[in-house]
């Protein structure tokens, strides 16, 4: 299972791929950082369920319950 990741680890990553985290909130950083990866932008969407074991933000997506 991936580790949780706090939201400095989230702005370094998005720094990594080219993307300006200045006026984003968590939700929209990782849905444009999932884009940028090649995976479906569904942070938050998932309700329980994950097709993308390869997504960094797995493990906190499901925690999450809509």
């Amino acid at each position: 299972m991936n580790m949780a990741m706090t939201m400095s680890m989230i702005k370094r990553k998005a720094k990594d791929l080219g993307i300006d985290a200045a006026k984003m909130n968590k939700v929209d950083l990782i849905r444009k950082i999932q884009c940028s990866e090649g995976n479906f932008p569904c942070f938050g969407t998932t309700n329980g369920h994950c097709s993308q074991p390869q997504c960094c933000f797995m493990e906190d997506c499901l925690k999450i319950v809509n």
